[in-house]
């Protein structure tokens, strides 16, 4: 039964993995388990390589999969990956580049064969990288989100969207990435405060010898100016409203309106008004039925009609034209200027806004329901101030840009007839025009947003749109776990698209967790070089220690640092354990099974750790139930740590290694292998690989500790509260005791006798029954009980809750070698402290030195004389101790 002496997860972590998945242990679909539990896994993006962000989050799901798992609940874990249009098809892209080739060479078809061989090489790579932080997904189960099922379920959202309305296609102004080629939504972009210029334009007003003055941080696109707007109350230009002025360098009359979106307050209280790229400038133009210019292409060089600037990028424009209005006396004066400019999330490119054709979902309709789940309390958050972001966000929702200027995708399902000129939507392919019968037509080139189909994830991966079983039970969901960074992007749309076609939540809980970054509390990044390897911190230290230190110390919502020290306080926890578990192990010798002690047989020890494990097991059950991971990793490290370890393991000793008497011996036995048990269960769910790896060798019952009963309730017999009290006075004594053997640098093994004087006659019974405890932990030994006005002479003192403890000097150091020590100390203090003086009392030193330097040199030479008064101190108890 005995284990190796060394902690090595790698000797053990690959062969329960792949024991567990021999087994089919993490199968969902028992039909004898009444109780369904299930959470869908985000899916990470198919080019993804696991990283800390993906460990957090798939260690909190694996938690509470394992935890429901071993409370008998049918538990679904559903695995899967996104098919990630933007950065697949730019992995690919940038595969051919290397190649001397591209994808229009190749062509869309070809273009796409290579992007599902480059699929079906990497795509599995995450989830290899999963399996080893020790993941119980149900990877029979595993699903792509363009796989037959999901392509199946999101063209059949798109067509009932679109014939009740809620998908139009039409020409909007849109976030264009010039790098991406492609139109992306609101949320994709990235807003960054930049320093940039503010540009005075003069405007001739026609027909008069005035000027209008403009400020524009985007000289290049006036060009496109089809208006200039003033505020209607903005008394310097109300004799100018009505009037037309003239575009500078190009001549076209302009119309001066008044608009109350104006802000007279920024640059010149007057805008020249670009429709076709600012969505502000697009919603003034509809109202004021401006012409739309575009002056600007989609790889963000500038248009043919602008003349001598065509083809020029917009940086090189914007100085060019700069220097020409210059020349020409229609720059007025260029100021410097901090403002907002929005970046493409996916290539941090500089967005463009452009009018194009492109299809959207309406979102007033399906926003309504999904904010009102959260609001009346259907649908919660974890931590619950994320439900106010939510709230906020689905009340000042636009419609969402759907299409995708991509190949790799879900290809909108329209198409477009050259004879009849007719639209047609389909759930299935056409070959032919069903309005006129031709058969020239032409899907549409685009595909929908990536985001579309995660949006219909939790149970499109179930089945849906056919009713199946695996439907029935395990939606909706019970929990969804991601990073609080996609609310947006990702959970309010699901809960959207999932009320509109299941009438049903996808889950009723969204439990947020932060970021992991770096050790300064930067996000980790490529450019800063500040990323960290999971896998290189598995191989180096064991997955359980990686998902120990993730999650302890951890609070929903809030980000949380990366320190290497806090990986190895985790090995050292695991390493605690095992030797524990090892000392257990060895000691087992004779164990009976069958041997149940009765209440009489236990000790206070006994009774003090079978009710710290009760009430532990609750604490650790309850937290659990609140997502409160990090609390009932605390609660369970604590429990393991100090008091199983460092207290109950330390006092059974006596017992153990009593050969003279059994039923002593066996009730010890029995109470650790049921207390070491009890720590594993609860641990599991956090470090399943080590707790496998003890419970196996433990006398145990079933194949793994994945299906052993989660703990209950002990039911114990005994008055638990009474027992903690009791051996908490006695804990107490112990630590004021080698509190004051450390204060006079007392030999470690030497005993010394102690003295107690207990208040209550109840509770200097129990000592006298367990001074053998004082003897085991604190070398006190014999232990005197005293009462009234008697008190030890020459003795240390201390005092915890109704019991006063002294303990005699005399024969627990020696004066002399004390004395010695203590002087030898204090000459070295006396010489620091001099050298210091010497150091600050120098001018040249404190006037040239950085400040934090010399308060540093202070600080030290504070400390080092409250070190000297305090060695003072003791040199004189010393010198009046030896007097008697």
């Amino acid at each position: 039964m005995d284990i190796p002496k060394v902690y090595d997860p790698d000797s053990f972590e690959k062969k329960w993995y792949a024991f567990w998945e021999e087994k089919g242990f993490f199968g969902a679909g028992d039909a004898q388990k009444d109780k369904a539990y299930s959470i869908v896994m985000p899916p990470p993006n198919v080019t993804g390589q696991l990283h800390m962000g993906h460990a957090l989050d798939g260690t909190i799901q694996d938690i509470l999969i394992r935890f429901r798992r071993m409370q008998g609940f049918d538990t679904l874990w559903q695995s899967g990956c996104d098919h990630a249009g933007i950065a697949t098809q730019a992995k690919v892209d940038a595969a051919l580049r290397e190649e001397g080739t591209n994808r229009f060479a190749l062509g869309r078809d070809k273009f796409l064969e290579r992007v599902w061989q480059w699929k079906e090489k990497y795509g599995s790579r995450i989830t290899k990288q999963q399996r080893s932080l020790g993941a119980s997904c149900d990877w029979q189960r595993h699903r792509f989100t363009m796989d037959e099922g999901c392509s199946k379920a999101v063209r059949e959202v798109f067509v009932r969207l679109y014939e009740e309305g809620l998908i139009y296609r039409g020409t909007r102004i849109t976030n264009w990435c010039p790098s991406c080629h492609t139109a992306i939504s609101d949320i994709e972009v990235e807003h960054k405060t930049e320093k940039g210029h503010l540009y005075h334009l003069r405007y001739a007003v026609e027909g008069t010898d005035e000027y209008i003055e403009i400020a524009t941080t985007r000289p290049e696109t006036m060009f496109g100016d089809t208006g200039i707007a003033v505020h209607p109350e903005d008394e310097r230009y109300k004799n100018l409203v009505g009037k037309m002025a003239i575009l500078p360098l190009v001549g076209r009359r302009i119309p001066i309106f008044a608009d109350s979106y104006v802000d007279r307050e920024f640059g010149t209280g007057a805008v020249k008004v670009t429709p076709a790229h600012d969505p502000n400038d697009f919603e003034m133009g509809k109202r004021h039925n401006l012409e739309q210019i575009i002056v600007i292409n989609n790889d963000g060089t500038m248009a043919e009609n602008m003349g001598k600037y065509a083809g020029l990028d917009r940086a090189a424009c914007r100085k060019k034209l700069s220097e020409d209005l210059q020349k020409e006396g229609i720059l007025l004066s260029i100021e410097e200027h901090e403002h907002a400019v929005g970046h493409c999330s996916r290539c941090d490119s500089t967005i463009e806004p452009l009018v194009s054709m492109q299809w959207f979902m309406k979102m007033d309709e399906l926003a309504a329901p999904a904010l009102k789940a959260a609001k009346d309390g259907e649908l919660q958050f974890v931590p619950a101030r994320f439900g106010k972001i939510y709230c906020n966000w689905l009340e000042n929702i636009r419609d969402w840009c759907i299409s995708r200027q991509l190949w790799w995708g879900h290809r909108i399902p329209a198409w477009y007839c050259d004879d009849c000129g007719k639209m047609s939507v389909s759930r299935t392919e056409l070959d032919g025009c069903p309005h006129c019968g031709s058969k020239h037509i032409r899907q549409d080139e685009d595909v929908l947003d990536t985001w579309f189909s995660s949006a219909l994830w939790p149970f499109e991966t179930l089945g849906w749109p056919e009713k199946t079983p695996e439907l029935e039970k395990f939606y909706p969901t019970d929990v969804l776990v991601t990073g609080y960074d996609i609310i947006f992007f990702w959970v309010a749309r699901m809960v959207m698209l999932g009320l509109k076609f299941t009438g049903k939540l996808p889950f009723k809980y969204v439990f947020l967790h932060g970021l992991v970054r770096d050790s300064q509390g930067r996000k980790m990044s490529k450019s800063l070089g500040n990323g960290v390897d999971p896998l290189e911190i598995i191989d180096q230290y064991g997955a359980d220690t990686l998902r120990f230190m993730l999650v302890t110390g951890n609070t929903p919502g809030n980000d949380m640092r990366f320190y290497i020290e806090r990986v190895e306080s985790a090995r050292n926890f695991a390493n605690k354990l095992w030797n524990a578990s090892r000392f257990m192990l060895m000691n087992l010798e004779g164990f009976d099974k069958s041997f149940v002690p009765a209440e009489a047989d236990y000790s206070l020890s006994d009774r003090w750790i079978l009710a710290r494990a009760d009430i532990v097991g609750k604490s650790v059950t309850e937290n659990l139930e609140k997502f409160e991971l990090g609390e009932a990793a605390r609660s369970i490290y604590e429990f393991i740590w100090n008091e199983l370890c460092d207290w109950y393991i330390e006092l059974s000793k006596a017992s153990l290694y009593d050969k003279e008497n059994e039923r002593r011996r066996r009730t010890t036995q029995y109470v650790l292998r049921l207390v070491l048990e009890r720590a594993l269960l609860l641990l599991h769910p956090f470090m399943p690989f080590i707790t496998e790896e003890i419970w196996q060798h433990i006398p145990h019952e079933g194949e793994s500790i994945m299906y052993a009963a989660w703990p209950e309730s002990l039911a114990l017999s005994f008055d638990a509260a009474l027992a903690q009290q009791q051996m908490g006075a006695i804990m107490e004594t112990i630590k004021a005791i080698r509190n004051m053997r450390a204060e006079v640098n007392a030999a470690p093994k030497k005993r010394t006798e102690v003295f107690l004087k207990v208040a209550d006659e109840k509770l200097a019974a129990v000592f006298t029954q367990n001074s053998t405890y004082l003897d085991s932990l604190a070398c006190a030994q014999p232990v005197t009980l005293i009462d009234g006005e008697e008190k030890p002479e020459n003795a240390m003192a201390a005092v915890i809750d109704g019991v006063e403890i002294y303990l005699p000097l005399a024969e627990l150091i020696d004066v002399e070698k004390e004395t010695a020590r203590l002087e030898k100390e204090l000459a070295n203090l006396e010489g620091e402290i001099a050298r210091l003086e010497k150091k600050l009392g120098n001018a040249s030193f404190v006037a040239k030195a950085p400040a934090q330097i010399v308060e540093k040199e202070r600080e030290k030479q504070s400390g080092y004389k409250e070190k000297c008064a305090a060695v003072k101190e003791r040199l004189s108890y010393l010198a009046a101790l030896s007097k008697k």
